[in-house]
């Protein structure tokens, strides 16, 4: 496998409120007969592009991604380097958080002979990638990006990661039965906090809740008249959705002034870098989260994953597992043929498979990524906290909503 430096380098506390057997089919040793989007002839290489972020403001998600999907590769590939025969050859690009830079990336890739293409970690680069795939005939496997949107976007867009969908819903059955239950949404006046407060309303609010929301000045300094507002409406459960440098004075806040003691408190669990930001208050505190180290119960492929990260000097995060996800899913495609698009879209509809957080599925319908997520809590002190298990979610107790009708023809055209 051959790894291309990319030929651009363009020009945090974030809270994740919104966070294997390798195929199963035989593996042709050749390629089958040519479909739309062009590859490569028989036993030639296959060319796989990755746009992510290696610099700029998620380049610390990029890497988790890029370390997940070089232990995924090596795993799939038996160390080869090849799936089916066929060499994989790697070219990363650096996105930089940049839409502009990363549609001009995955055109160029594209031009360059690229067949499949992958690895956003900001939704609203993903987005403009996966248009790109659809109007060129290539298969595109998004990463961590975690918009609602990609389902059912077209039939050439897929997912390693989860949904916005899927965190909240995953909060929502930290109290079971939603009908009547009260849901206050602590959050940022702001694009990131309205967003999650439209979010829940939609989620929970769709399962029988009555959600309300707080909203904060992101400058804010003193919480007080913010905590006496979610004491006053005596919430079942409160959501916190906050991003910024005064993360540990929030939470110190609802901590001192009871609102931790008083109701059920759950927010997003980010990377691990992330975790001594709640202070104190981070034993008290509910957390939904999309992965982290050991949240699979050490199942054989999150123990391949991560002892592959290790060897390589890293440490398995939030998005280590959404590249893993990734190389399975090329190499299933692949397997299924290294030419024809329409083969491989048709392989990865409704395939399930044993990944890093336990069983995926894809939904034919749509392209949803169905998957387990988990409930977690913190313990340590000062700098040192780590992630327990609390429970693991069914991926269909968080399922987004199917599709009324197959968001395309599912056999091809």
């Amino acid at each position: 496998m051959r790894s291309v430096s990319p030929r651009r380098l363009g020009a945090g506390l974030a809270a994740a409120a919104l966070a294997a057997a390798a195929a199963g089919c035989a593996s042709p040793t050749s390629a089958s007969g040519g479909g739309s989007g062009g590859g490569p002839a028989a036993s030639a290489d296959v060319k796989i592009g990755i746009i992510t972020a290696k610099s700029g403001p998620f380049a610390s998600y990029g890497a988790e991604y890029l370390a997940g999907l070089t232990a995924g590769l090596d795993y799939v590939t038996h160390g080869t380097g090849k799936v089916a025969g066929h060499k994989i050859d790697l070219t990363v690009e650096d996105d930089a958080d940049n839409p502009t830079t990363a549609v001009s990336e995955a055109k160029d890739l594209i031009g360059q002979g690229v067949t499949l293409i992958g690895g956003s970690v900001d939704s609203a680069i993903a987005l403009q990638v996966a248009a790109v795939a659809a109007q060129n005939k290539v298969l595109d496997i998004a990463g961590p990006a975690a918009t609602d949107k990609l389902d059912g976007l077209n039939r050439y867009t897929f997912r390693s990661g989860r949904e916005s969908y899927q965190d909240i819903a995953t909060a929502g059955t930290f109290v079971g039965d939603l009908t009547g239950k009260k849901v206050v949404v602590l959050a940022q006046n702001s694009e990131f906090g309205t967003a999650n407060a439209t979010g829940v309303k939609a989620v929970l609010g769709a399962k029988g809740a009555a959600v309300s929301s707080v909203l904060v000045p992101p400058t804010a300094t003193d919480f007080t008249p913010f905590t006496q507002q979610v004491l006053a409406a005596h919430p079942d459960l409160l959501f916190v959705a906050w991003a910024g440098s005064n993360a540990t004075q929030l939470w110190t806040a609802l901590d001192q002034q009871g609102v931790l003691s008083a109701t059920q408190v759950v927010t997003g669990l980010a990377n691990t870098a992330t975790y001594p930001a709640t202070g104190p208050a981070g034993s008290k505190i509910e957390f939904l989260a999309h992965y982290f180290a050991g949240a699979g119960g050490n199942n054989p492929i999150e123990a391949a994953m991560t002892a592959n990260v290790r060897k390589a000097g890293g440490t398995v995060d939030l998005f280590t597992p959404d590249g893993f996800t990734a190389a399975q899913m090329f190499a299933h495609a692949i397997e299924a043929d290294p030419v024809s698009v329409d083969k491989q879209i048709k392989a990865l509809e409704g395939w399930s498979f044993q990944g890093v957080a336990g069983q995926y599925t894809v939904r034919a319908a749509d392209h949803a990524l169905l998957q387990p997520e988990f409930q977690a809590k913190l313990s340590g002190a000062g700098t040192a906290w780590t992630a327990q298990l609390v429970k693991s979610v069914d991926p269909a107790a968080i399922a987004p909503p199917p599709p009324a009708a197959p968001a395309w023809p599912t056999s091809g055209s």
